[in-house]
Order: C-alpha cells, then structure tokens, then sequence
C-alpha cells in the first residue's frame, strides 16, 4: 500500500512517479490502499482530521489510478469502525507485528517473523528500513521453506 502528495496543490513529476509505481504494484497482483495522507494517528480528539486525511488520500489516489480505493492500513492501527460505512472503506490490520522498526538486526526481525507467524496471518512491515526488507525476504524463503503460501489481502479478508 502506498500513500501520495502533493506539491502546491498540483501534481508534478511526482505524479509520474507515482503513476509507474502504481502500474507495477498492480502488474504484481498488489493492491492499492491508503496509509493517511500525514501518517496521522487516530485519537479520540481527531476523528474528523483523521477523515479528512483519508478522504484526502483516497482522491488523490483516484487522481493517479483511476480506481476507487477501499483499503486502508491505519497508521498505528487506530481505527474507527464507523469509517467502514462512511466511507465504504475495509482496514487492514495486522496479526504479527515483529517491531521491524525498532531494531536493524535482521536476524532478530526474521526470528520473530518465522517465530509468530500462523495460518492466515497478516505481517506488518515498514520497507523504508534496508533490514527489514532483507527480514522480510529471509522470512518469506524460511515460511515457504515450511509450507506456507502467500495470498493477497483480499484473499485472507473475504475468501
């Protein structure tokens, strides 16, 4: 899942960007949601900035794709279930959270993975930090190595 901005109100060479991104994130089977325009975390004293933001998001994603977006991960995992009907919009949340963020030792991130991970669980992941996209692809050699198979969101959510 990917997130946009904006410059000055218009798209620049960011929308290329962005568009290229799109178009092999869903050449891959991956699909397309929304993570808040700011990464803004859900508070009680926030809901109607939270929504702005998805709402935000989701037209500038409409801009670049051309498809309504349903996803959303939350920022934090903070959600409201009213979002769902409002917006007609499903959160992906995650069952295994191996902190990837807190740590660069990617043998500890790996462990966890492999460690916490079940039937139809969901791995939350930030690929902004090198070791834990080289976690990541450790842990899915060693999960496929046990067996298991890997699904879209949609197949874990609805099948």
């Amino acid at each position: 899942m990917f997130g946009t901005s904006r410059i000055d109100g218009a798209f620049s060479d960011v929308w290329e960007t962005y568009f290229f991104m799109y178009v092999l994130t869903r050449a891959e089977g991956h699909l397309i949601g929304n993570h808040t325009y700011s990464h803004i975390q859900l508070t009680k004293n926030n809901r109607d900035k939270f929504k702005d933001e998805l709402i935000k998001t989701n037209e500038i994603l409409k801009e670049i794709t051309g498809e309504e977006v349903q996803y959303v991960r939350p920022p934090y995992g903070s959600w409201d279930r009213s979002f769902e009907k409002e917006l007609n919009m499903f959160p992906v949340l995650w069952t295994v959270d191996p902190l990837d963020w807190s740590s660069r030792n990617v043998g500890r991130i790996t462990e966890k993975i492999v460690s916490k991970t079940g039937e139809n669980d969901i791995i939350l992941m930030h690929d902004y930090y090198d070791t834990s996209v080289t976690a990541a692809l450790k842990a899915i050699d060693e999960l496929l190595e046990e067996g298991y198979t890997f699904v879209t969101v949609e197949e874990i959510l609805f099948d």
